[in-house]
């Protein structure tokens, strides 16, 4: 039997995994409109550029492995966005299916609304059905559809926007 998800600050020691995680989401699907793995120089430039600029990263951890992991960040970065964040949650392809998505989405909506945040934006890609029903249930809306603006795996993708209002 498997323990309980632990939600908690992702570390620096944590990033190999968050890592494995993601580039495997490249590779793979179309949750990221990416064609090239990244490295982990790429993804502890990211880590600190999230922890510098006061944005969460979090990790879903399980037996003393990561699982998924979530943040969120600017939108824009024109100061008049300041109170808009788009985030991101991802999930390790063998726990997928167990509700991690849905706990890491419920915190990160959590530590939205704690930093004052206003709206909170997914770009999700339209065949994601699983991402828009989970975004669904959390009160998201489609607020803009974007028409083949990505090409992966040999064919145009379409972008689908989704809004949270906090408060």
């Amino acid at each position: 039997m498997q323990s309980p998800i632990t939600i908690r600050d992702a570390v620096e020691h944590d990033l190999p995994q968050i890592l494995a995680i993601y580039n495997d989401v490249i590779l793979i699907t179309t949750a990221v409109y990416s064609e090239k793995p990244h490295t982990l120089e790429m993804r502890t430039a990211w880590f600190w550029e999230r922890k510098d600029a006061g944005f969460p990263v979090i990790v879903a951890e399980q037996d003393g492995m990561i699982v998924g992991f979530g943040t969120y960040g600017h939108f824009r970065v024109w100061p008049c966005y300041r109170f808009t964040v788009e985030h991101s949650v991802y999930v390790h392809k063998d726990s997928r299916g167990q509700g991690i998505s849905k706990i890491l989405l419920n915190e990160i909506i959590t530590l939205a609304k704690n930093a004052g945040m206003h709206a909170l934006i997914a770009g999700i890609d339209s065949e994601n059905e699983i991402s828009l029903l989970l975004h669904q249930k959390f009160g998201f809306v489609q607020v803009a559809r974007f028409k083949e603006v990505g090409f992966k795996f040999n064919r145009w993708l379409d972008l689908v926007f989704m809004e949270l209002i906090l408060n």
